[in-house]
């Protein structure tokens, strides 16, 4: 069994993706997955253990089906969940969809979504229900609206002590998970 203590951050780029020429920099979901980059940078202690950093880097200079996707999949069967960065500005790209879809139904990977968007508790859920706007959010997203009954998903605003406590929660990693069910702060 792999030792399996990664977080793999799932997220929308514009393909091609070129981390270097401010394609992806000028994209609200990979400017915030390079905050969480910079909180653990800044404190180690902060609970986030990057799988983007456990093996080659991929481009997408590099073929699909024998470079780019098996990489994703050896991130993702070495990963104890997923972090989905979930936007306005999220598009149901190849490679998102090819990273929600193997990483649920085939790995079993309990997901964290963080909502940039959002701020505080009541914008996630009101009255004990998730809001429509969160809802509207998953349209953009089929694989993960269809998948959400196969693993245990923890909604989030965009605060980072929420977020430290999902990553610490181990309802919300593999080896340890949950019942597959939709949970977010109250």
């Amino acid at each position: 069994m792999a030792y399996r203590n990664g977080n793999y951050s799932a997220f929308y780029v514009s393909e091609p993706f070129a981390e270097s020429n401010l394609g992806a920099a000028a994209t609200r979901d990979f400017n915030t997955y390079n905050l969480f980059r910079a909180w653990k940078k800044a404190d180690e202690n902060f609970p986030f253990n990057d799988s983007h950093d456990k093996n080659y880097n991929v481009r997408d200079g590099s073929d699909w089906e024998n470079t780019l996707k098996p990489r994703l999949h050896d991130r993702l069967r070495n990963s104890k969940n997923i972090i989905l960065i979930l936007s306005s500005v999220t598009q149901n790209s190849r490679a998102l969809r090819e990273e929600i879809d193997y990483g649920i139904n085939t790995c079993g990977l309990p997901v964290i979504v963080v909502y940039p968007e959002f701020k505080e508790k009541e914008d996630i859920a009101k009255d004990n229900r998730i809001t429509q706007k969160v809802k509207n959010m998953w349209e953009k997203l089929p694989v993960f609206r269809n998948s959400l009954d196969k693993v245990p998903t923890i909604h989030v605003p965009y605060k980072k002590d929420l977020i430290k406590k999902a990553l610490e929660d181990s309802d919300f990693m593999v080896n340890t998970k949950g019942e597959s069910k939709i949970y977010f702060f109250k």
